[in-house]
């Protein structure tokens, strides 16, 4: 009994399990099918984050190295300045004195473009590139120089020590006139202590190494989201393409960072050089303002950078021939570059008339 019992069960079982399988078959391809859909997705997905977090900073890196050979300035040279340091130097014009244009925080020679193109149809006019930016190449971390173990890295002590050995390999006879605008004006004064020469921005500077490290910035160029600053139609295409160039360049944006960084060291450094070794009575002084520190800023910043200005000059230069330029800020160097070349033809003229009667 409990066989012929048993045997039909068994019959049935299979019978039951004959006619769910077709549907277990239906079923389980849908399934399957919708699993690997989902992998797809996924692995698609991947593709693309692994293109969007990869190939930019590759792309950008490889652009780069062939735009750094093609985008050196034509009249510029790479001058070794020693303790295996090269730095770029751009001359233009013929006379004395020379005049050395030393640019703002973290920016490239080529915001002094409009002003040495003028003021070199007058005499010998030179722009170059502190160490990290434009096309002036920097140490590498584990490479030193010495100096900065005694100065600080970016800061003006160790700066200045590159423009004079600068001057020296590039055979830059004095006397020379030593032009500088915001940290290149703390260079120029401390160059003139040591030698006796004639003459809230950070995490902007931070977002724009990132945007450059990772090949974003030169989609923002491509795309118009980002001009250069030095444009207008006199400038020629190949100035724009190289300010396209350090603008995608994280070396570049990576040495402003560190020169904003540092900004109250080299102004520390430069208080100091006053009290060990006061300014010659040889150096003439002139100090070039404007309406207001940056017209981009509230005004009760303004007038408060304006009031520390107006100490630090009483107090630093109490002799010093004062030049207002109405309606510049600091970006005067670029925005009315006529009018600071006006100034500095006036400068150079005075200069060589003393020079005759001397």
């Amino acid at each position: 009994m409990r066989r012929r019992t048993e045997a039909p069960a068994s019959s049935n079982e299979a019978d039951n399990a004959d006619k769910k399988g077709p549907d277990q078959r239906r079923q389980s391809p849908a399934e399957a099918n919708g699993g690997v859909s989902y992998r797809s997705v996924l692995i698609n997905l991947g593709k693309c984050l692994l293109l969007i977090i990869i190939i930019p900073p590759f792309l950008n890196y490889a652009s780069l190295q062939r735009e750094g050979q093609m985008l050196l300035p034509k009249d510029g040279q790479i001058v070794d300045v020693g303790l295996g340091q090269k730095m770029h130097l751009l001359c233009k014009g013929q006379g004395k004195p020379v005049v050395i244009l030393d640019s703002p925080t973290g920016m490239s020679s080529d915001v002094w473009f409009h002003v040495q193109e003028s003021v070199a149809t007058l005499t010998k006019v030179c722009t170059y590139d502190r160490m990290g930016l434009g096309f002036s190449k920097r140490l590498m971390p584990n490479e030193t120089t010495g100096t900065e173990k005694v100065w600080g890295m970016s800061t003006t002590g160790r700066m200045v020590d590159d423009l004079h050995r600068l001057i020296q390999a590039a055979s830059i006879a004095k006397p020379f006139i030593l032009v500088g605008s915001e940290l290149g004006a703390f260079n120029g004064r401390f160059y003139s202590h040591i030698h006796d020469a004639y003459g809230k921005v950070l995490p902007t500077f931070q977002a724009r190494q990132f945007s450059a490290a990772t090949g974003l910035s030169r989609m923002l160029i491509i795309l118009g989201a980002i001009e250069p600053t030095v444009k207008g139609e006199n400038v020629s295409e190949e100035v724009v393409q190289r300010q396209k160039y350090l603008l995608s360049n994280p070396a570049h944006q990576s040495s402003a960072v560190d020169e904003h960084y540092f900004l109250n060291e080299s102004a520390a450094q430069v208080r100091d050089i006053t009290k060990f070794k006061p300014l010659s009575s040889r150096v003439s002084v002139s100090v070039i303002t404007g309406d207001s520190f940056d017209e981009q800023v509230p005004a009760h910043l303004n007038q408060m950078v304006a009031e520390l200005q107006r100490k630090f000059l009483e107090e630093s230069y109490p002799s010093a021939n004062q030049i207002h330029i109405k309606g510049a800020d600091r970006r005067m160097i670029y925005k009315k570059p006529s009018a600071v070349s006006q100034q500095l033809r006036r400068l150079v003229n005075q200069r060589q008339a003393r020079q005759q009667s001397e």
